[in-house]
């Protein structure tokens, strides 16, 4: 099977979450951090190539928009449930500070 046809299936499924456990356990990402927070001082082509392989694993996430719901809910900043800071701020939702392409627009 390929990556696309492992895509497509896992978009086809439900999960469930069984009752009493956090989303956050069934997450594909789980233990995979460094991909999706940056480092200090990463550039724009690092960071560009790092939510590229970050978005692959969200692509196939049975809990992707419990993740993406999570982040924007709670100001968060990384690359969460396929969306990054500035993905967020463009569908309207905010962090606590300016950060990215964001700050750039921000300063006179």
């Amino acid at each position: 099977m390929s990556n696309a046809e492992v895509l497509e299936f896992a978009e086809v499924l439900e999960f469930h979450i069984p009752r009493g456990t956090d989303w956050r356990e069934h997450a594909v990402c789980k233990g995979k951090t460094k991909l999706f927070f940056p480092p200090k001082a990463e550039r724009p082509q690092a960071r560009a190539r790092r939510e590229a392989q970050a978005d692959l694993l969200c692509r196939g996430c049975p809990v992707r928009t419990q993740c993406q719901d999570f982040a924007r809910e709670n100001h968060e900043y990384g690359f969460w449930g396929g969306e990054s800071e500035e993905d967020r701020h463009l569908a309207g939702y905010t962090v606590a500070a300016p950060i990215g392409v964001r700050a750039r627009l921000a300063t006179p």
